[in-house]
């Protein structure tokens, strides 16, 4: 099988998954848009230092692609950037890329889907895959004064390798997963360091290990070695994730390994830096060296509001901080899927509108009114405990078998019935879950969860296993 044509937009881990699987099951008409300048997605984009995977490598990585020269469990971004580059070489995606190339619009003709490239250049295809992600989309808070800053402004994700640090007074706006890695990296090299928190996060020790030679050749020769590490660390976050979705022993478990980990490293900033709502509300860091890194004497946690930036720094409720450099580490837009890409459906149906109140998909994968529009890590496939590329793969696997029923009998369009039924389990269920107990990227404005999945990654897995012709017209 050769076609359909099929555009897959995006050259991150979801991109590349479902255009490999596709290749491997005959279908050669793959066109992948990537409006970078390389493959990588959020590895590519986020390069400030300290950057790594906070989810172990062995299964942060394809089942089918499994990576014996990891230098660590949780390794740096450089390296995953590498896994990433080889995947695209190994499975021969290079000639399918089409790299520094934006798609601004998608249009459904009523017989295939009609891209506008940015420049204005059009092209057309049986099969639309949108791959861009919940984390392409950096947010900047609208705080009063930013544009008055007369330093170095940054985000962490597009953070530039040519800032120095060394000597300089550092303001960084946020707490979150890019802060606790940030932080700890520059610490070493910055003058001063203010971090400027809103929430405290909460946090797990970080089991780091370093693999040398003699584990990576057993790894080569022995590759059942890496499928046994996979395994163990899949168990590993059944435990994580049974806390997440609120069953009391695994909870229990997993609180009391937090606060020991605070009680041990934060010492006398244990109250400020204790979380004051239910763990897993927001995403849980690894870390082994926020607390010491904050307790440093050059490093200050400043927990009072932000009231504006100034010429010269931070102004907050009870003081004002000089920085040189200010970095905001303060997330992506997460629950705006696909912005700003312009997606329009049967009878002029636009994807804005349809997703207005909160975006939704059935299987997170599919939407009434788009056909042959097949989403990879779309609404409600987050997950908060394990590792997201096992989700990619599950989508990558379900969206190959729409493709050959494509191939068969002609457009899929998933039935508004069979969506509405499945978006409603999923807010019944979110309704429950500790996601809704505080502000944080996984919910939108009006407090809906669209990002998150409320069970386990097995149930996920085993609901996308097989494509139900009947949910489809």
């Amino acid at each position: 099988m050769t076609g359909p044509r099929v555009a897959v937009i995006g050259a991150g881990f979801g991109g590349i998954a479902v255009a490999h699987l596709l290749r491997r099951a005959g279908v050669t008409d793959v066109t992948i848009y990537e409006r970078g300048d390389d493959v990588g997605g959020v590895w590519r984009d986020n390069s400030y230092p300290g950057c790594a995977c906070d989810i172990p490598a062995p299964l942060y990585s394809y089942s089918f692609a499994l990576n014996p020269d990891w230098s660590q469990r949780f390794p740096p971004h450089g390296e995953i950037l590498q896994y990433l580059r080889r995947c695209a070489d190994d499975f021969g995606l290079r000639p399918h890329l089409r790299l520094g190339t934006a798609v601004e619009a998608a249009a459904w003709t009523g017989a295939a889907w009609r891209l506008t490239l940015a420049g204005g250049a059009t092209a057309e295809y049986d099969i639309l895959i949108p791959a861009t992600g919940q984390l392409s989309r950096p947010v900047v808070p609208a705080i009063p004064g930013a544009a008055d800053f007369a330093g170095i402004v940054a985000h962490t994700a597009g953070w530039d390798p040519a800032i120095d640090v060394t000597g300089r007074r550092v303001g960084v706006v946020g707490t979150g997963a890019s802060a606790v890695q940030l932080v700890p990296a520059i610490a070493g090299r910055a003058a001063r360091i203010t971090v400027f928190q809103r929430s405290a996060p909460w946090t797990l020790p970080k089991p780091n290990r370093r693999y040398g030679r003699a584990r990576k050749a057993l790894n080569r020769r022995v590759p059942a070695l890496m499928r046994a590490a996979r395994a163990g660390t899949w168990l590993l976050t059944v435990v994580t994730g049974r806390a997440v979705t609120g069953r009391p022993v695994a909870r229990r478990l997993v609180r009391a390994l937090s606060d020991g980990q605070r009680l041990v490293q934060a010492r006398r900033l244990r109250p400020r830096v204790t979380p004051d709502y239910a763990m897993g509300c927001k995403r849980v860091l690894f870390t082994g060296d926020w607390y010491r890194t904050l307790r440093a004497p050059h490093v200050d946690l400043v927990t009072d509001d932000i009231l504006r930036i100034t010429g010269t720094g931070v102004q907050t409720a009870g003081a004002a901080y000089d920085c040189d450099v200010l970095v905001y580490a303060t997330g992506f837009a997460a629950t705006e899927f696909l912005t700003p890409l312009a997606v329009t459906g049967r009878d002029g149906r636009r994807l804005d509108d349809e997703w207005r109140d909160g975006a939704y998909a059935h299987l997170g994968i599919t939407v009434p009114g788009f056909p042959n529009l097949f989403l990879m890590y779309g609404p409600n496939t987050n997950t908060g405990n394990t590792s997201v590329v096992y989700f990619h793969e599950s989508q990558a696997r379900y969206i190959v078998q729409a493709v050959r029923a494509i191939a068969e009998s002609g457009p899929l369009e998933v039935r508004p019935d069979v969506a509405a039924a499945f978006d409603a389990e999923m807010q019944r269920r979110l309704a429950g879950s500790v996601w809704t107990g505080c502000t944080s990227w996984y919910r939108t404005g009006s407090g809906r969860v669209v990002t998150n999945w409320p069970g386990m990654a097995s149930e996920y897995r085993a609901r996308t296993a097989r494509l139900a012709r009947a949910d489809y017209r």
